[in-house]
């Protein structure tokens, strides 16, 4: 095991710069998701800590060693990949030692380490067969067998899961998350789903145009959003956003929209500055409640979205569309008026010409 330290790294092809002055320190252990949309320079991150790619400048440093100038098969790092990357023509059981036996480990300890890796991942009975035999759940799971019985000091995971449907997802979702309590080596995982950054990761970087938006624990990035990108990237269904204006009422502020008044009381000592101002409210939709206790919000509903144990409800409130997600039997007419209780403690305030938090 070891610690990752990524300090300043830039990348460019040309004039395009793709990272910009990237900085993350990976505790040994820890398990560290790069979570961006396409082309936000997360699978290129990944590919410099691997080697595969060289920064335009800045260093990356596993354990005590800077490895800016070591060759990728030196580096002691595991890479899994989104493709599986298997022989066609070889055994399950070759293709996870395959490295070993490219290391010239004697064949006795290649088999014990093998079938130690196999039996972590279940797949003790697909030894024998051959990568054109297993589903895709069970190919991607020789890839980690591989990577496992190297002993990295890093594991690397670009996408694992793209290429799974969405039941096998969840269950590989589970088998990562038990190896990594396992084996407790630090891994760097990239993903564009933000469930499995929420589920998996200990750390979160949010990136955009290469630069890291924000870098923190999963529930301090859904309860505490820096900006406005990353409110609206984490959580399903996406942040509300309602335009409205702080004002001071009995003592406190309170966010004005049309008739409503919503009194905040989570607030930084930022938001004093910003009273008698327009700004932008951020709204869970599980944070919305039918009912007319307490803070409310009215409005007309507009679209019912019934997903099993949820109804997703969208209202029209004030010209502004809002999404609540509700009980199944909470479920209302299309057309008519809906009052909506807010938890208001739950309530962030965004600038809305920077889109910083307040």
């Amino acid at each position: 095991m070891a610690t990752l330290s990524i300090k300043g790294v830039r990348k460019s092809f040309g004039s395009v710069e793709v990272l910009k002055n990237i900085d993350i320190d990976l505790e040994d252990g820890g398990f560290l998701v790069l979570l961006g949309p396409s082309g936000c320079g997360k699978s290129t991150l990944l590919s410099i800590i691997a080697g595969l790619e060289s920064s335009s400048g800045g260093d990356i440093v596993i354990g005590e060693r800077n490895v800016n100038d070591v060759h990728p098969k030196d580096r002691n790092i595991a890479m899994v990949f989104q493709s599986y990357a298997l022989y066609p023509t070889m055994s399950v059981r070759r293709n996870i030692g395959f490295g070993l036996e490219m290391r010239k480990v004697d064949p006795q300890t290649r088999e014990s380490e093998v079938n130690k890796a196999a039996e972590m991942l279940q797949i003790e009975h697909l030894l024998d067969r051959k990568p054109g035999q297993l589903s895709g759940g069970q190919r991607q799971r020789v890839a980690m067998g591989r990577a496992i019985v190297r002993d990295p000091d890093l594991f690397l995971f670009d996408e694992p899961l793209s290429n799974l449907d969405a039941k096998l997802r969840v269950e590989m979702r589970t088998e990562i998350k038990r190896l990594h309590d396992r084996l407790g080596t630090t891994v760097v995982y990239v993903t564009h789903d933000q469930i499995e950054a929420m589920t998996l990761g200990t750390r979160v970087a949010v990136m955009k145009g290469g630069v890291i938006q924000q870098l923190a624990e999963p529930q301090t990035i859904y309860e505490k959003p820096a900006n406005m990108f990353v409110a609206g990237f984490i959580g399903s269904p996406t942040m509300n956003f309602l335009a409205g204006r702080l004002e001071r009422a009995d003592g406190g502020l309170v966010l004005s929209h049309g008739d409503a008044a919503l009194p905040l009381t989570e607030l930084t000592q930022d938001a004093g500055a910003y009273v008698g101002k327009q700004v932008v409210a951020g709204i869970r939709p599980e944070t919305l409640h039918p009912g007319s206790g307490g803070s409310t919000l009215t409005g007309t509903v507009d679209v019912v979205e019934p997903t099993g144990p949820d109804t997703m409800v969208i209202l029209n409130v004030g010209g502004q569309m809002l999404t609540a997600r509700v009980g199944s039997r909470d479920r209302p007419k299309l057309g008519e008026a809906m009052t909506l209780s807010v938890d208001t403690a739950a309530i962030n305030l965004f600038d809305p010409d920077s889109g910083d938090r307040i």
